[in-house]
């Protein structure tokens, strides 16, 4: 992302982003993640070499790994989900950026004009 110096334009640039800041929809800050297993019954196919895949989501948890599995007529859904999130952590990221422009404007234009405080 290209930070324009005019403090104008990085206020409508951080003004445009915190308006699309509202969630469309669920969030999820987790990784979806597809597993192919063993059941363990005897005759099943998946002793024979083609295993049953599942999906799982994971996250951390106070520094550990939480998993939780996700129905398969959930996963379209669940993928939106976590694409919400990564949009909105994209946003904050953008804002962040513009926000710490705008206070180094405002620190080079103190200076420019020669005044204190």
């Amino acid at each position: 992302m290209r930070v324009p110096v005019h403090p104008g334009q990085v206020r409508q640039m951080v003004d445009a982003r915190v308006r699309q800041l509202s969630a469309r929809g669920p969030v999820l800050s987790a990784s979806l993640v597809q597993i192919a297993r063993r059941c363990g019954r005897e005759g099943c196919r998946c002793n024979t070499g083609e295993k049953h895949l599942g999906y799982y989501l994971t996250r951390q948890v106070e520094g550990k790994t939480r998993t939780v599995y996700v129905p398969t007529e959930l996963v379209e859904e669940v993928r939106k989900w976590i694409e919400e999130h990564k949009r909105l952590k994209q946003l904050v990221q953008e804002i962040t950026e513009l926000s710490i422009a705008l206070v180094k404007g405002h620190v080079r234009e103190k200076k420019r004009k020669g005044t204190r405080s």
